[in-house]
């Protein structure tokens, strides 16, 4: 039996491990809307009206009260390719200061790429429109990351944050698999994204 994808709005979920389930959070962070996620919920903050040390200073002590019990964290990279974009050298102060804070609080944490998110998300980081042929544009891909993700946890992203809370969920699924609690089955075109994942090298109590 082949497994199933995320076309397919049926596609079974994976088997319920009995006993205590980890508590991974999955951020998606940016500097006006992040999106946060754990199992089976989703949500998102705002920094509208701050900037600078005042809204790095939010966003790193907001994310805190989602991860501080959490088992492991899951963190959205920078996006090399748009390295020129308006507010990259503040966007990389407030992901490093999430680190370190993780760091110090001692809870295991992996970056991972925007390219590996979407593989994990849909088969592959790179698609075409398939009337025209042409390239999907970013915000398209979010679309298809957030569409698929809906079917494949039944999980209803809406709103303005929609995109937002669609990664910081598919982060947390990434980190829930490699502890070896799937939350749905994912076929190996998907699952391959997790090869790719720098994971931490310390013990993960949870791990199965």
């Amino acid at each position: 039996m082949s497994a199933p994808t995320l076309f397919e709005p049926d596609a079974p979920a994976a088997p319920v491990v009995a006993g205590p389930q980890p508590l991974v959070i999955g951020l998606d962070i940016a500097l006006i809307t992040s999106g946060v996620a754990g199992p089976g919920w989703a949500d998102h903050f705002r920094t509208t009206g701050l900037s600078g040390e005042e809204r790095l200073t939010n966003i790193a002590e907001t994310t805190a009260t989602f991860y501080r019990n959490a088992d492991l964290v899951l963190l959205e990279g920078a996006a090399y390719s748009r390295a020129t974009q308006v507010g990259h050298d503040e966007m990389s102060a407030a992901r490093w200061m999430i680190r370190c804070d993780l760091r110090r609080r001692r809870i295991p944490f992996a970056v991972v790429t925007p390219d590996s998110r979407t593989i994990y998300a849909t088969g592959r980081a790179r698609w075409k429109d398939e009337e025209t042929g042409k390239k999907l544009t970013p915000k398209q891909v979010k679309g298809k990351v957030r569409d698929e993700a809906s079917l494949r946890y039944q999980q209803n992203f809406s709103g303005t944050a929609r995109y937002d809370e669609a990664d910081a969920y598919v982060l947390m699924a990434m980190g829930m698999d490699w502890l070896g609690y799937p939350l749905a089955d994912v076929p190996s075109t998907h699952s391959r994204a997790l090869k790719g994942v720098a994971w931490p090298t310390q013990t993960v109590a949870v791990a199965r």
